[in-house]
């Protein structure tokens, strides 16, 4: 297709250990007469990062929020850690402990410093002492590169800084799999980079990671999987470079073909 994947630069391919972290086994959804997810199957192992991509409407931050029940889905069976998401007798506030979760839009606390932000949960969830949550916030703030904005408020940030610090706010939380829906969807095209620039660390560190995303070329470094969604359905999944170069669905085809097409746009 053009573009020369790499799966992992700076990720080891040994570090995605055959132990299953997620194990989705036929998911569905639907809103209505709508159906969102048709019987999805998806397993992530441990040190995993999984890029989900597909057109706007496909399924992905259903699945993503399937995943960690902030939507119930309909059918099938979701595991993490372990835990039967999908049990109605699992106990979803502890269960979700060890699942970040960032979204598209930042959701920071306007009225908290960055600091505040990023220890809350650890402190009212977890019940970290201040001493505590303090120490982990601020190693975590320097992990991501905002060490020197401990005490902005959000609206004194840019968007791709908020969006850091709602990675770190995941991160506080000590979790085992981050899933992350669109995380730069929301940013200028000039402060995307910081942002998968924190998320590429991540997959050198080892964490387990389900992305949506249509940043290509971060896919390409970074995933050890691409996995297409179209309709409800996964209908390709594998390495960047097998997707990317012999694509063997005509909507993969169609869809990254379009996709690299407007990138070039964007970047010309």
């Amino acid at each position: 297709m053009g573009l020369s994947a790499r799966p992992g630069v700076g990720v080891t391919a040994a570090r995605a250990a055959p132990e299953p972290v997620i194990v989705a086994t036929g998911v569905r959804k639907a809103f209505g007469k709508v159906e969102v997810l048709r019987g999805v199957d998806l397993t992530v192992s441990r040190g995993e990062v999984v890029v989900l991509m597909g057109p706007s409407g496909s399924g992905k931050s259903t699945f993503l929020r399937c995943v960690n029940r902030l939507i119930a889905p309909d059918g099938g069976r979701i595991v993490v850690s372990g835990v039967d998401m999908t049990d109605n007798a699992t106990d979803l506030p502890r269960a979700r402990r060890t699942i970040g979760f960032v979204a598209q839009h930042f959701n920071l606390y306007p009225h908290m410093s960055v600091l505040g932000n990023v220890m809350e949960a650890p402190r009212i969830v977890l019940g970290q002492s201040a001493a505590d949550a303090r120490t982990t916030a601020e190693r975590l703030l320097a992990r991501v590169g905002l060490a020197d904005k401990h005490d902005a408020r959000p609206r004194q940030l840019s968007g791709g800084q908020q969006q850091r610090v709602a990675i770190a706010r995941a991160l506080a939380m000590g979790p085992v799999v981050m899933l992350l829906d669109e995380p730069t969807s929301a940013l200028d095209p000039e402060l995307t980079g910081e942002v998968l620039d924190v998320m590429q660390e991540l997959a050198r560190d080892g964490m387990t990671m389900i992305v949506v995303s249509h940043e290509i070329h971060f896919a390409a470094r970074v995933a050890h999987r691409l996995v297409m969604l179209t309709d409800g359905q996964v209908i390709e999944e594998g390495t960047p470079n097998e997707i990317m170069r012999a694509p063997r669905d005509e909507r993969t085809r169609r869809f990254l073909s379009r996709l690299m097409s407007w990138e070039t746009d964007l970047s010309s």
